[in-house]
């Protein structure tokens, strides 16, 4: 894996270092943990970039000098043994230089390592945080599954429910439909027979009426032997002083005409009986159609 940052992300860091080092005069350092917040980069980054950052802000204004010291060149007279102890001065002194240096890049990599190892324990306290809130998520999802299944299964209970409600309506459908047919069926039978009570009313009304034509013929008839008794009666008060045979005759006329009209008597009064009782059978049949019609209509009101 590289190590530089990409440049983008190095001047985020850069920048970030210098407004929060800035910020506090320039007498406290940032820490990588500070610099990678400001500057949204990721914690790789912020490390390789704030590490060269700090190497700048402790480099030398001016590099170690190379040349021969102006003590040296006037001491070109001394001896050898001075040359050589202000030689060894030198190198002491560039080595106690070096050696300071390497103690503060030290101390700042010291330091980064106590900046990360916080930054770390912040981004595991974070991370912590986050997975707590994931498993709240986690189980706030299994109940709200839970009562998402639960209502589905409250749903198809009542799917269940209404297809067993909507199979009975079906069969009480059919049975309706059923017993609809049988009712026309019936009320067809019905018909047929209020038809036949008619017919058959229609034929009491011509028997009566042929035998009320019958009792009038034998009213005419009644009224003729009458008139032949009142005539014979005169004939007989006519000629009553004629011979007593024919007197005789005429008597057994008169006799044999009252037994006429007696007997005539008796069966106009069986023929008055007779219209009685067929009108007494007529207003029978007359009722019976009467209560026909009234159950008709209320079974036909009742399929309605």
């Amino acid at each position: 894996m590289n190590s530089n940052p990409s440049l983008d992300a190095r001047e985020r860091v850069f920048a970030a270092a210098n407004q929060i080092f800035d910020e506090s005069d320039r007498q406290v350092m940032p820490t990588v943990d500070q610099v990678r917040r400001l500057a949204k980069v990721d914690m790789h980054a912020a490390t390789a970039a704030m590490r060269e950052w700090r190497r700048q802000q402790t480099a030398q204004a001016a590099p170690i000098a190379v040349t021969v010291p102006e003590v040296v060149a006037k001491a070109n007279e001394q001896a050898v043994a001075q040359l050589w102890t202000q030689a060894q001065d030198l190198a002491n002194q560039s080595l106690r230089e070096a050696q300071s240096a390497w103690d503060t890049e030290r101390g700042e990599l010291d330091q980064m390592r106590i900046e990360l190892s916080d930054a770390f324990e912040s981004q595991a306290d974070e991370l912590e945080l986050a997975k707590s809130r994931i498993e709240a998520l986690e189980n706030e999802a299994r109940e709200t599954a839970a009562i998402a299944a639960a209502e589905l299964q409250k749903l198809r209970d009542e799917l269940t429910q209404l297809r067993g409600e909507l199979g009975a309506v079906t069969t009480r459908a059919e049975r309706a439909e059923a017993t609809s047919a049988e009712l026309e069926h019936r009320v067809a039978d019905l018909r047929s027979e209020l038809e036949r009570a008619h017919t058959d009313v229609d034929q009491g009304r011509a028997d009566i009426k042929r035998m009320a034509a019958e009792a009038e013929g034998l009213r005419g008839e009644l009224a003729t032997m009458k008139a032949k008794a009142e005539s014979a009666d005169q004939a007989y008060q006519e000629y009553r002083k004629e011979a007593a045979k024919e007197a005789q005759r005429c008597t057994e006329q008169v006799l044999a005409a009252a037994k006429e009209r007696e007997e005539l008597g008796k069966v106009t009064a069986d023929a008055r009986e007779t219209a009685a009782r067929l009108a007494g059978q007529l207003e029978a049949v007359q009722a019976q159609n009467a209560a026909l019609m009234e159950t008709l209509r209320g079974k036909v009101a009742g399929n309605d």
